[in-house]
């Protein structure tokens, strides 16, 4: 049996990018149709009024408008308001 592990396992490490995640636009910013504002692995914002889900769990506007960060029943929500 050896006692050398293999050169394989280090061969699979690489230096891969981020995956650029997280908060794009905040409170009180001014964001059009379409505009992404969370990208988030999981439920961690949840869309109120004004945004969407995607697939994968990002976050973006369908009106134009105000973000507004909230919670509601200790969960996070972001919304889009009227400017």
């Amino acid at each position: 049996m050896s006692h050398k592990k293999t050169q394989g396992k280090t061969n699979q490490k690489a230096n891969r990018p981020g995956q650029r995640r997280g908060v794009k636009k905040f409170g009180g910013q001014k964001i059009d149709v379409g505009q992404i504002i969370v990208r988030q692995v999981g439920s961690s914002f949840r869309a109120g009024p004004g945004a969407k889900t995607g697939k994968d769990y990002t976050i973006y506007a369908i009106k134009p408008g105000i973000i507004k960060f909230f919670k509601k029943l200790g969960k996070s929500f972001v919304s889009v308001i009227k400017a």
